[in-house]
């Protein structure tokens, strides 16, 4: 989709929530003056040889933008956590909680019954263990975790409680994708947040913050600041995670070039995806393959009406170039729910009202109902599919469903936008959206699924409802 039709189609009103600073992210050095600090990765956690994966949350302390430190939180480091890679079979986990407050730890994207799922239900208090012994089986993704404690989902994962997931078969090589982490193959968390003028991050949300989610005044990627994306001349794989707790992206490069689909939130497409623009809203992913075979390194961009810099690119010639072609074909595989027999069609609406004055005060819901932890809001049957149709009031919402993914039908009314294509887990709801979904996962009343908006103010202020699948 091109940017104008972007801006004709689509609510703003989260992205101006928040001005970032417009700060140029080209910027000349005088000599003997260091450049930019290479953008780090993640560091990697390989759970496939041992079947075993341990995080332990801990409290940090990080500065930013050389100011004074912030009191921070992550999994097995000070801020954020490992990217985690994974693959199908049995995998025995364990989350320490060090920190001095309940935490969960919800793992976004993941076909896991509820009872391992991660939500509020299964919260691991100060000084707890949570140990939940699972079985993947889903196709390869870029999917994610984060903390998912009612009421303090915002400002935990604000201040570090979230990371990456890799889900792979080991056949990148075979497809034709770069898969060298951290050279080709670049996971990239995309992150706004707010800082005062002494450079301290802050989260203070003001009745405004709340009601279009909180959102900062400098962009972070991988938990890092004016960080340059080092890529070899080549074609380069980006695994996109918006990390934000509200701000919608709208990604392009300063020079328009092409950027390549080829999966979204549950896995690989059919075949890659030429698009200018990428809408990301918080919670989904997105991987794109990128030519970075010219002279010239990009800049990635957002919001076409008042774009800013998200991350500056350089090409390496000493790094080696192992992929120079774009492969024509995926192996995604997309079933087609729209011919499956459906067996109910549900109505869910994303509530909201101006000052926190609807439904006796509690301003968010689904349904005209706040969320509540020990009311179940629908009985899903086991192995069937269900129609979602979803709206949304007053401003867009991405829309999160635990336990499965689905396929996007219809946006209001038309067809789904290129990144919608795919198996989702997260969508962004600008009016009206219709989705399908088969629920394979169990879950109980005990440890239920929930549905939600990811602007992460919204959910923790009611904007979720949950389910069980028996």
């Amino acid at each position: 989709m091109k940017r104008r039709q972007f801006l004709t189609s689509t609510s703003a009103a989260i992205l101006t929530a928040g001005v970032l600073s417009q700060a140029p992210v080209r910027r000349a050095f005088a000599q003997g003056q260091a450049p930019p600090a290479r953008l780090a990765m993640p560091p990697l956690l390989d759970t496939r040889a041992t079947g075993r994966l341990s995080l332990t949350t801990t409290s940090g302390s990080s500065s930013f933008f050389g100011g004074p430190a912030t009191p921070t939180a992550g999994y097995n480091q000070g801020y954020l956590g490992p990217t985690i890679l994974m693959q199908n079979g049995d995998l025995a986990a364990e989350v320490k909680n060090t920190l001095d407050e309940p935490i969960s730890t919800h793992w976004h994207g993941l076909l896991a019954p509820g009872e391992h799922d991660g939500g509020p239900h299964l919260a691991i208090a100060p000084g707890g263990t949570w140990q939940p012994e699972m079985t993947i089986a889903q196709d390869p993704a870029t999917i994610w975790y984060h903390s998912h404690i009612h009421e303090r989902t915002s400002e935990q994962v604000y201040f570090g409680l979230a990371g990456v997931i890799h889900v792979t078969d080991g056949q990148d090589d075979a497809r034709g994708l770069p898969s060298t982490y951290g050279i080709d193959d670049l996971t990239l968390v995309l992150q706004d947040r707010r800082f005062d003028a002494s450079g301290r991050m802050v989260y203070n949300p003001s009745m405004m913050d709340v009601m279009h989610g909180f959102a900062g005044n400098r962009m972070l990627v991988n938990g890092q600041a004016g960080a340059t994306g080092v890529v070899p001349q080549g074609i380069v794989r980006l695994r996109l995670l918006n990390g934000s707790n509200a701000r919608i992206y709208t990604l392009f490069f300063d020079d328009m070039r092409v950027m390549h689909l080829v999966a979204t939130d549950g896995g690989f497409l059919p075949a890659p995806v030429s698009i200018d623009t990428l809408r990301l809203a918080p919670g989904e992913r997105a991987e794109i393959l990128v030519d970075f075979s010219g002279d010239k390194a990009p800049i990635l961009m957002s919001d076409p009406g008042q774009a800013y810099g998200v991350l500056q690119f350089e090409t390496d010639t000493t790094l080696a170039t192992r992929i120079t072609r774009l492969p024509e074909q995926l192996d995604g595989a997309l079933e087609n729910l729209s011919g499956a027999e459906i067996a109910t069609t549900r109505q869910v609406s994303l509530d909201m009202g101006m000052g926190g004055m609807m439904m006796g005060g509690g301003g968010f819901a689904i349904n005209g109902r706040p969320y509540e932890m020990d009311r179940i809001d629908f009985e899903v049957a086991q192995g069937t599919v269900e129609r979602w149709q979803i709206r949304s009031s007053m401003v867009a919402h991405p829309f999160h469903v635990h336990g499965v993914r689905f396929r996007v039908v219809t946006e209001n009314g038309g067809p789904p936008r290129p990144e919608n294509t795919g198996w989702k887990d997260t969508v962004l709801v600008p009016g009206e959206a219709e989705i399908l979904a088969r629920f394979d996962q169990p879950a109980s009343r005990k440890a239920p699924f929930m549905f939600h908006c990811h602007i992460l103010e919204h959910e923790d202020a009611g904007m979720m409802g949950q389910f069980t699948v028996t």
